[in-house]
């Protein structure tokens, strides 16, 4: 099964795909694209981001690939729904997308051992993890402005549940700028898979219903400015789109 979750006429509802891009709500009407707007799939809980978690990407940046995971935490005002708009600050020199495979828990656990992590996964989602590489601090400071501003991290638009999935280690990812192909990889070039990082998260945390892990992105990265529409796509997940904006947009809309 694949969820999502919309606003419309003042409330929240889950929903499932209708036909022709309509959804469908639990009553069973369906409503077409453009009178509703898309939320994220699940109220998330607490976001683990996986830096370098791609060998690929880790020589793009030239960076060495990390023995153990890389993990910085995304607080909620970063994440936003399917179709919603990104800001590219004026100050920014150079800002990229990262498709990543979301993966959403569904079961609590504490020290979860690698051979039960599975067990704990609701389901999977499409992410987008803009980056803007300017504000790259430090070590003390390494990831606050670059990944958690507002609506810097598009989820969705739907949750697939993980039965539907049969081996989220071999899911090919693409991201599409302005209709063109920029970015494809694939699950299996991660450096720590699904069940090692939920093993490695839980080994000194509880993991609750409602968290999400970013599990990195591959290689391709590419600037992306205003106006810009981007596509990031999940081999049986689903295609997440949104619209880079400059300041002026943003604000409009704020």
């Amino acid at each position: 099964m694949r969820f999502g979750r919309i606003a419309w006429q003042g409330a929240i509802h889950e929903v499932t795909p209708g036909a022709d891009g309509r959804v469908r709500l639990a009553d069973g009407r369906e409503i077409a694209e453009g009178r509703f707007t898309w939320l994220p799939p699940v109220e998330v809980g607490t976001v683990f981001a996986l830096g370098l978690n791609y060998a690929d990407h880790a020589r793009e940046l030239a960076f060495k690939a990390p023995e153990t995971p890389l993990v910085f935490l995304k607080g909620a005002n970063a994440i936003t729904g399917h179709k919603a708009f990104s800001r590219r600050p004026a100050d920014a020199t150079y800002m990229h997308y990262e498709c990543e495979l979301a993966v959403v828990i569904g079961k609590t656990g504490y020290r979860i051992a690698k051979e039960d992590a599975m067990e704990h996964v609701a389901g999977y989602s499409v992410a987008n993890d803009y980056a803007i590489r300017d504000y790259l601090e430090n070590y003390y400071r390494p990831n606050l402005r670059v990944k958690n501003r507002d609506a810097c991290t598009p989820l969705g638009p739907w949750l697939v549940t993980r039965d539907e999935i049969a081996d989220p280690m071999k899911l090919a990812l693409t991201t599409r700028v302005n209709g063109k192909t920029t970015q494809q990889g694939t699950t299996a070039d991660m450096i720590f898979d699904i069940p090692t990082l939920i093993a490695y998260l839980s080994s000194f945390m509880t993991l609750n219903p409602g968290d999400v892990i970013l599990t990195g992105t591959p290689e391709g990265l590419a600037d992306v400015k205003a106006g810009d529409v981007v596509e990031t796509e999940i081999e049986g997940v689903g295609c997440l789109i949104n619209t880079i904006v400059d300041d002026q947009t943003w604000f409009a809309n704020a």
